[in-house]
C-alpha cells in the first residue's frame, strides 16, 4: 500500500484527491512561525479544507514536512459559485463545421483525437450551488477537473489569515506572505504523473505523460499542438499563451516564404549589379581615390577596395526589399486580425466570452492590504477597504518614473559610448589592418575590412551590454512596480509590462536605429567635418562606405537578434535543467517507492507569477525584430520562423519536465501585449518607409536613371561618379590630413582632389562645397516616397482591418445560442421546481435547495467578489 500511495496524487486513503501541497521545514527555534502555521492550518479547516500531513521522517532529505491539502464537494461547489466557474449543462447540438476539401493533406500534422479534444462540447454557464441539480454531474469527485480545482484551493489559501481572530488585524493573511517569510518554504499542486511514463494508479488521468509524448517532444515539431489539453491540464491563461505563440509561428511562415524569394531575387540579379560592377571596375572604381574616413590614421584609399561589400549589400539593397517592406506592413496588419478571429474562438471554446476581469479586477493585491493602512468606503461594495492617499500614489509615480527615465538614459549612454568606441576604434583597425596576415587569405581575406571589424566588435559589446543591463533592470522594474503598491493583480502586470516593455525597447533597438537613422547622415564634408562631441574630443562621426549602411545594418541586426534568441533558449532550458539535476541529485538514488509524487514536484523549479510574462516579452522583442527593421534584412522572418518553431517545444518541454505545475488561472486574451504590437506595428510602416528612403540607395539610384542619366537611358551606367562629390586635397586642415605613413604606396604628390559621398560642387565652382540640385532633388523624391509608402500601406492596413470582423460569423450564432438556451433552460427548470414545491402537501415554505444535498456543512466563506 505504502508502494502504491508514494506514486499517488491521493490522500492515504486512496480516494481523497490532493489538490495543493504546502512545504515546510520546522524551524524550533522560530515559535512564531509554528504559531503561525497551526492557525492557519486550522483557519483552512474552517473553511472546509480537508489536511493530511506527511512526517519528516518520511520525507527524503529527513528534514521537510509536506501538508497535503483536499477540497471536498461542499467547498468546491461554494467557491465555484463565487468565481462564477462555468461548467456544463447540456451537450452541444449545433452541428460542426464541414471538414475542408484536401483535409487529408494536413494528415500528418494531426494528433490523435482523444488528445486534441479530451473533453465532449458542451453548453456552459455559471455555476449555481443552489441549482446543483440543473447541471451535468455525473460524479461530483470528477466533475471540477483537476485545474479548476487546484485554482479554487489557491484561492481560498490567498485569503485565509493565519492570525487569531482576536488579534484583530485582518491583513495578515495569504499563502504569498507566509512563503515570503518562511512559514512555509512550497505552495503548488501537483502534477499527476511523472513526464516519461504514465502512472500506475488507475484512477490517475495521466495526462502530464500526454502532453510529453505529444506536445513536448521536439520531434513533434511539425505536428500541431494539443491547445485543449493544454488549457485543462495548466488553465486558461498558459493555454492562450501557447496558442498565440503557436498562431504567430505560423503566420511567419508566410512572411519567411516572401522573404526568402525577395532574398533570391537578390541573388539571381546579383550580375545585373551595374554598380558594383563599376565599383569593382579597375578602369572605374580603380582609379577613383576617396577621402580618408578618419582624422590622422586613416590614409587614401580607392574605391575598389569595397568591391565585396557593395556587392553584399545588392543582396538586400534592390527592388524587392521594398516590395517586402510593403508586404509586411500588409502581414502585420492581416496577423493582428486573424489573431482577434482566433482568439474570438477561444474565448468561446474555452468558456470566456462573458469572463468578468473586473470580478479579478475587485479581488485586492495581498501586498496592496497589508501596506495601505488608511481606509475609506467602497461604493459598490459599500465596506470599508484599504485605499493610497492621492498624495502617496503621486509621489511614488514620479518616483517610478524617475527611475525608468534614469534607467533610460543609462541605456542611451552605453549605446553613446559603444559609438564612441566605433569611432575611436575604426582609425586603430584600419591602421592594424593595413598590413595584416588577414589580406593574404585568399577566400576570407577580402572581406576582413576595417568597416567589418569596428561593426562586429561593436555589435558583440552593445549585446553584451545589452545582456548586463537587462538583467539588473529586470530586478529594478519589480522593485519600483512593487513601491507603486498597485491595486489588483490586472494593473500590477499591466504596470510592470509597460516599464518592462519601455526598457526593453530602448535596450535591444537603439543600436539598430543609430546604425539605420544616424550613421552617415551628419558627417560634413572634407575641410569640415562634424564630431560627435565637439572637435576637441576628435571622435568624428561614422560614414557610410560607398556600399551603404544598409549592410551594417543588417549586420548589427542579425548579431543582435540571433544572439539574443540563442542565448535565450540555451538560457531557458539549460538553466532550470541544471537546478533540478543539483537539487534531486540525492533523491535520485532512491527508488520511486521513497521518493514521492510531492518530494518530486517540489524538488522542480517553480514556475512564479511572471513566468508567461518573460515568455511573451521575449516574443514581442522578436516581433519588433522582424517589423521595424525587415527592409534591411528580409530573411528575418525565416530566423525567427526556425527560432519558434524550437521555442514552442522548448517552452512545453521546460514546463512539462522542469517545472512544478502552475496555478491555473483564466485570461481571455492576451492582455496589454495585444496594445504594444498594434504600437510595434505601426511604428514598423514609418522606420521601413525611412530605411527605404535614407538607409539605403535605392531613391538616389532611381533619381538618377529617371532625371540626371547624361545620356537619357533608363540603365545605371555612371551612376557611382554621379554620387561621389570632389574635395582638394591642399584645403585639408592640418588635424585632417593623414600623415604621410599612413598613405598607400601609390599616393602621390600628382593626386590633387579625393572623393566622398555627397552632393556638392567641386573645388572652383562659385558654390564650391554646397549642396547641389540634385541633393535638393534626392530629398524630395526620399520625402514623397515615405508620404506615399506610408499612405498605401496604412489605406490597405484599415481597409483590411475593416474587412476583417473580429468575431466569425459561426461563433456569434453559437454564442446567441448558447445564451438563449441558458436562459430557456433555467426558465423550465425553475417552472418545474415550482409545480414541485406547489404539489408538496404541507410544505409551510418554499425552498429552492436541491434534495440531493438536504444538509450541507456550513463553512465560512473567503470572498472578496461582488
Amino acid at each position: 500500500v505504502t508502494s502504491i500511495l508514494s506514486y499517488s496524487v491521493f490522500f492515504r486513503d486512496g480516494v481523497r484527491r490532493i489538490d495543493f501541497v504546502l512545504s515546510y521545514v520546522d524551524d524550533k527555534d522560530c515559535e512564531k512561525k509554528q504559531e503561525r502555521r497551526k492557525v492557519y492550518e486550522a483557519n483552512l479547516v474552517k473553511v472546509g479544507l480537508e489536511l493530511e500531513t506527511e512526517d519528516k521522517s518520511e520525507s527524503e532529505d529527513e528534514n521537510t514536512y509536506f501538508v497535503k491539502i483536499h477540497a471536498p464537494w461542499e467547498v468546491l461547489a461554494t467557491y465555484a459559485d463565487v468565481l462564477k466557474i462555468k461548467v456544463p449543462f447540456k451537450v452541444n447540438d449545433i452541428p460542426e463545421n464541414k471538414e475542408m476539401p484536401m483535409n487529408w493533406l494536413s494528415t500528418p500534422f494531426r494528433l490523435p483525437e482523444h488528445i486534441m479534444k479530451p473533453e465532449p462540447d458542451y453548453f456552459t454557464a455559471p455555476f449555481n450551488k443552489s441549482k446543483s441539480d440543473f447541471f451535468l454531474i455525473n460524479d461530483k469527485e470528477t466533475f471540477f477537473p483537476p485545474s479548476t480545482r487546484n485554482r479554487i484551493v489557491y484561492y481560498i489559501l490567498s485569503r485565509c489569515s493565519y492570525i487569531k481572530e482576536e488579534c484583530g488585524d485582518k491583513d495578515k493573511k495569504g499563502i504569498k506572505r507566509l512563503l515570503n517569510n518562511g512559514t512555509y518554504t512550497s505552495a503548488f499542486p501537483l502534477h499527476d504523473c511523472r513526464y516519461w511514463t504514465r502512472s500506475k494508479d488507475a484512477n490517475c488521468e495521466s495526462e502530464r505523460y500526454n502532453l510529453y509524448k505529444h506536445w513536448a517532444r521536439f520531434l513533434c515539431f511539425f505536428k500541431e499542438q494539443p491547445l485543449n489539453l493544454i488549457r485543462k491540464y495548466y488553465g486558461e491563461k498558459i493555454g492562450i499563451y501557447f496558442a498565440w505563440l503557436g498562431f504567430y509561428t505560423e503566420m511567419l511562415l508566410f512572411a519567411a516564404i516572401v522573404g526568402t524569394i525577395c532574398f533570391i531575387y537578390g541573388l539571381l540579379t546579383y550580375d545585373d549589379n551595374e554598380w558594383s560592377k563599376e565599383i569593382c571596375n579597375e578602369q572605374i572604381g580603380g582609379k577613383i581615390v576617396m577621402c580618408p574616413l578618419c582624422d590622422k590614421k586613416c590614409g587614401y584609399w580607392k574605391l575598389n577596395s569595397t568591391c565585396n561589400s557593395s556587392w553584399q549589400s545588392h543582396l538586400f539593397d534592390n527592388v524587392g526589399t521594398v516590395f517586402f517592406a510593403i508586404f509586411m506592413g500588409i502581414w502585420v496588419t492581416l496577423f493582428l486580425e486573424f489573431w482577434k478571429r482566433r482568439q474570438a474562438r477561444l474565448e468561446y471554446e474555452w468558456d470566456l466570452v462573458d469572463f468578468e476581469e473586473e470580478q479579478q479586477q475587485l479581488q485586492l493585491r495581498p501586498e496592496y492590504e497589508t501596506k495601505c493602512t488608511n481606509r475609506k468606503m467602497n461604493r459598490i461594495t459599500q465596506e470599508m477597504e484599504p485605499y493610497l492617499p492621492i498624495t502617496s500614489k503621486c509621489a511614488r509615480i514620479c518616483l517610478s518614473g524617475a527611475t525608468v527615465l534614469f534607467w533610460i538614459s543609462l541605456i542611451i549612454a552605453c549605446i553613446i559610448g559603444v559609438i564612441a568606441y566605433r569611432l575611436a576604434v575604426y582609425a586603430a583597425f584600419a591602421s592594424i589592418m593595413k598590413d595584416s596576415l588577414t589580406n593574404n587569405l585568399e577566400v576570407v581575406g577580402p572581406y576582413i575590412t576595417p568597416q567589418l571589424a569596428t561593426s562586429v566588435t561593436a555589435s558583440c559589446i552593445n549585446f553584451v551590454i545589452i545582456m548586463i543591463l537587462n538583467l539588473m533592470y529586470e530586478r529594478v522594474a519589480i522593485w519600483i512596480t512593487d513601491m507603486e503598491i498597485p491595486k489588483t493583480h490586472l494593473e500590477y502586470e499591466n504596470k510592470l509590462t509597460v516599464k518592462m516593455f519601455l526598457f526593453q525597447f530602448v535596450n535591444y533597438y537603439s543600436s539598430c536605429f543609430y546604425v539605420a537613422f544616424f550613421k552617415g547622415k551628419f558627417v560634413g564634408y572634407p575641410g569640415n567635418y562634424a564630431y560627435m562631441f565637439g572637435k576637441w574630443s576628435k571622435l568624428r562621426n561614422e560614414e557610410c562606405d560607398p556600399g551603404g549602411c544598409l549592410i551594417e545594418l543588417t549586420t548589427q541586426l542579425v548579431i543582435v537578434m540571433t544572439g539574443k534568441q540563442v542565448w535565450g533558449n540555451i538560457q531557458e532550458a539549460l538553466v532550470p535543467w541544471l537546478m533540478n539535476w543539483w537539487g534531486s541529485r540525492r533523491a535520485r538514488s532512491h527508488p520511486e517507492t521513497l521518493y514521492s509524487r510531492w518530494e518530486q514536484d517540489h524538488d522542480l523549479q517553480s514556475f512564479g507569477q511572471l513566468g508567461l510574462f518573460y515568455e511573451y516579452l521575449e516574443m514581442v522583442i522578436q516581433f519588433g525584430f522582424i517589423t521595424l527593421f525587415v527592409a534591411s534584412f528580409p530573411l528575418a522572418p525565416l530566423l525567427a520562423l526556425i527560432n519558434n518553431i524550437i521555442e514552442v517545444r522548448v517552452d512545453a518541454w521546460k514546463l512539462t519536465t522542469q517545472f512544478r505545475r502552475a496555478v491555473a488561472a483564466k485570461a481571455h486574451s492576451i492582455g496589454a501585449w495585444e496594445e504594444i504590437l498594434s504600437g510595434v506595428a505601426i511604428l514598423s510602416v514609418v522606420t521601413n518607409a525611412f530605411i527605404v528612403a535614407f538607409t539605403s540607395d535605392m531613391i538616389p539610384r532611381l533619381v538618377y536613371m529617371y532625371a540626371y542619366h547624361p545620356k537619357g537611358e533608363m540603365n545605371m551606367k555612371g551612376y557611382i561618379k554621379d554620387s561621389l562629390s570632389l574635395f582638394n586635397i591642399s584645403e585639408f586642415q592640418p588635424a585632417n590630413r593623414p600623415d604621410d605613413e599612413e598613405n598607400p604606396s601609390w599616393f602621390n604628390s600628382s593626386i590633387d582632389t579625393c572623393s566622398y559621398r555627397d552632393y556638392r560642387y567641386p573645388p572652383g565652382h562659385v558654390k564650391q562645397y554646397t549642396h547641389t540640385m540634385q541633393f535638393w532633388h534626392i530629398l524630395a523624391a526620399k520625402l514623397a516616397f515615405i508620404i506615399i509608402m506610408e499612405h498605401v500601406v496604412f489605406s490597405v492596413k484599415f481597409f483590411v482591418a475593416w474587412m476583417i470582423p473580429d468575431v466569425p460569423s459561426d461563433v456569434k450564432a453559437r454564442i446567441k445560442r448558447e445564451r438563449y438556451l441558458v436562459q430557456e433552460y433555467l426558465h423550465n427548470y425553475e417552472v418545474e421546481k415550482l409545480k414541485i414545491q406547489l404539489s408538496q402537501n404541507g410544505s409551510d415554505e418554499c425552498t429552492c435547495t436541491p434534495a440531493i444535498y438536504p444538509s450541507l456543512t456550513k463553512h465560512e466563506v473567503l470572498s472578496e467578489c461582488l
